[in-house]
């Protein structure tokens, strides 16, 4: 089964934490403190790999957690830190935030890495808040939180050059001929459900990948038929080769065929007719493919809206007419062409962790009388890093409020002494 497009939950691993502990050496009466680090929690990492084809893997396996880090140990131990959780992902891949729609990141290269979920850093354990006025505190941090969130990976397949048009026109057949590709080839509409790749070798050397995209119809743009599952597909093309069925078999006027497919690719994003475009003619050993032919390059000809009339080679899978002349072309186009950018993707590899990315530092709510609920990423994560068994540790989280503006938002906002304060599951009095 093909996939494109999935949700994946993942979660990065909290950091270790830090750790409250004392020196207790023989003669050594005043021992400081000796409280080492956690460790750092594992991120979730992405990684291309050439071998998959397909976002399968995943349809069953929805949620991705890596390992917390080890927690900081006596004698200035730091904890141990967890690896990174690697989840493999075909070339292509685009990473969103679901929820968002913010780009993460676009996986076009081989072994290419994107971090999705950033491990959280390990709490500083106690040796760290030893100060003259302080020499033996008891404070250490809880390990920062590791990222959360809801991806969406969608597939864009990679090839150089991409077959569209109508159901059995011949791309199967043709991506079988040129490449050691098997498609399925069969005589009904809709044999192709899935995009087949294959690698196209010339005799001077050079190669591209080729695509054989599901067969269009009318209305595709808007989801009719296949076409709209993988129109996505056609984006990465440089190049495109339009079949049409010259051999009048479904009794269609072949140029009617070309214009209403080039409507379908207008009507999904209006840029894809500025690529290089050949017409390839199939089906050429057919008796009246000729005349058709004659008929359609008239009609081609005479057609003022057409932007530029794209060149038209005639061939027969079959037969094997015209295929080296198709292919040549087809390469020294390639050479000529550029990559076009995919809508929305800029070249954003990884996204950028820092302390700030939250926005706002905290909101208040009211939501009645006496209770004040404080929210925020970055007030949450200080409460999170705080650890509550130890007295010196909420007074330290405490200043922190303080030093970010909480308490005097708390005042204007009209809480009063007495009134209760909750972050998260913590609630605690007012004290003005």
């Amino acid at each position: 089964m093909f996939v494109d497009q999935v949700k994946v939950d993942v979660k990065a691993g909290n950091g270790g934490n830090g750790m409250v502990a004392f020196r207790r050496e023989k003669f050594v009466p005043n021992g400081g403190p000796a409280g080492g680090d956690g460790g750092r929690g594992g991120s979730i990492v992405l990684v291309a790999d050439e071998g998959l084809r397909t976002l399968m893997d995943f349809r069953y396996t929805r949620k991705f957690k890596a390992d917390n880090g080890g927690n900081g140990m006596i004698k200035q131990m730091t904890g141990r830190s967890a690896k990174d959780k690697v989840i493999h992902v075909p070339l292509g891949t685009v990473v969103t935030d679901a929820e968002s729609g913010e780009l993460i990141g676009d996986i076009t290269e081989k072994d290419q890495k994107l971090v999705v979920a950033k491990g959280g850093r390990g709490g500083r354990g106690n040796i760290h808040f030893a100060s003259p006025k302080n020499p033996a505190p008891e404070i250490a941090e809880n390990g920062e939180p590791g990222g959360e969130l809801t991806i969406r990976m969608e597939l864009k397949v990679l090839a150089d050059v991409g077959l569209v048009g109508f159901p059995s026109v011949g791309k199967s057949t043709l991506l079988s001929v040129v490449t050691s590709a098997k498609p399925k080839i069969a005589a009904y509409h809709f044999t192709t459900l899935v995009p087949n790749l294959g690698m196209v070798r010339l005799d001077d050397g050079r190669d591209f990948v080729m695509a054989d995209l599901p067969g269009l119809i009318e209305g595709a743009a808007n989801g009719v038929g296949l076409g709209i599952q993988f129109l996505r597909h056609i984006e990465r093309t440089r190049v495109i080769l339009h079949l049409i069925d010259m051999s009048g078999v479904e009794e269609n006027d072949p140029f009617e065929d070309y214009l209403k497919i080039n409507h379908e690719l207008t009507s999904y994003d209006p840029d894809l007719l500025k690529r290089p475009q050949i017409v390839v003619a199939t089906k050429m050993d057919m008796p009246d493919s000729a005349d058709n032919l004659a008929k359609f390059k008239v009609k081609l000809a005479g057609d003022d809206t057409l932007p530029n009339v794209p060149e038209i080679y005639p061939i027969s899978s079959i037969t094997q007419q015209g295929i080296k002349a198709l292919l040549a072309k087809t390469a020294d186009l390639l050479d000529t062409t550029p990559q076009f950018p995919i809508k929305g993707v800029d070249d954003v590899q990884h996204r950028d962790y820092t302390a700030d990315e939250a926005g706002q530092d905290f909101t208040i709510d009211n939501p009645e009388p006496g209770l004040f609920v404080l929210s925020g990423e970055k007030l949450e994560r200080l409460f999170k890093m705080t650890n509550l068994d130890h007295e010196e540790s909420l007074m330290r989280f405490a200043r922190q409020l303080r030093g970010m503006g909480v308490d005097d938002a708390l005042r204007a906002a009209g809480a009063k002494n007495d009134d209760t304060i909750q972050i998260l599951d913590y609630s605690f009095q007012f004290m003005d």
